[in-house]
């Protein structure tokens, strides 16, 4: 055992990865394993975080906006948990790489990196997509999940064992306006990415798994042209539910692998009206 000094100062015992089972031995226990999730100041990302770190993971979260990332830190080290946090663009290659380079000075080691990072563009359709929409999207959802990846795969690959999960969208399965062109476009291409990982490192202990939402109630469908009404939202996936998947896939044993999960609204609802330019 060594300890991990989180930014505040306070001593967190970490472990390396080993084969401590919660009851009846089907979930490999989360307690003390170190996860990095991008995008954690809000939607997924803050409830991913919110429920690992409920279950005794190490939390390191990810995020352009420093106060939100900051505020979910908080959060959770309020409900007894332990979180660090870095203000940086996953896009950004020497910040993602250095991050990593003193997360594992700190902790030893990386067990679950979570790649959730992404945003749709305001402009939707192929003619009206602009040049800044185009490099925008295709950093934030694919650029800075392949950084990371790159960043922590020779770490994981020495311990013979990690988890890469890796979200997408819907839109990448089934494009259309509603998601827009480019995010649809790049959200397949993290699906193929997943799959990529998998066949690369099918002789090693590195497992890969690509999450693909349906509708999710969080603040990026506030970004979409026309606004789902508070009726439209009720019937939508929560983040809450995504979190408790992506939980529920890391916390599998390694020697099991879920590929691909796809999680949709029950109800499938009209969407004619939000289709926007």
């Amino acid at each position: 055992m060594f300890s991990w000094l989180d930014p505040l100062g306070s001593s967190v015992p970490c472990y390396t990865s080993g084969s401590d089972y919660s009851a009846g031995g089907i979930r490999l226990s989360l307690q003390n394993r170190v996860c990095i999730i991008t995008g954690g100041g809000s939607g997924i990302g803050k409830a991913t975080a919110m429920k690992m770190a409920s279950e005794g993971a190490n939390i390191v979260l990810f995020g352009r906006t420093l106060s939100k990332i900051k505020a979910v830190a908080d959060n959770i080290k309020d409900n007894g948990g332990s979180a660090t946090y870095y203000g940086i663009d996953v896009a950004n290659h020497s910040a993602v790489f250095d991050a990593i380079e003193e997360i594992l000075h700190d902790a030893g080691h990386i067990d679950i990196m979570v790649n959730n990072a992404g945003h749709s563009s305001p402009n939707r359709t192929l003619l009206t997509t602009t040049r800044e929409d185009i490099t925008s999207v295709v950093d934030s959802n694919l650029v800075g999940t392949i950084y990371c990846t790159q960043a922590v795969m020779p770490s994981m690959l020495e311990l013979d064992s990690g988890t890469i999960i890796n979200v997408s969208s819907l839109a990448g399965v089934k494009p259309g306006l509603l998601g827009g062109m480019i995010y649809s476009a790049v959200k397949a291409a993290v699906i193929n990415f997943t799959e990529f990982l998998n066949d690369e490192f099918k002789a090693t202990g590195i497992r890969a798994s690509v999450v693909i939402p349906g509708e999710v109630d969080t603040p990026i469908i506030d970004k979409r042209p026309v606004v789902p009404d508070t009726a439209a939202r009720a019937t939508m996936v929560e983040a809450e539910n995504v979190a408790e998947a992506i939980t529920l896939i890391a916390s599998l044993p390694q020697k099991s692998s879920v590929p691909e999960l796809i999680i949709k609204p029950t109800y499938a609802r009209d969407q004619s009206s939000e289709i926007g330019g």
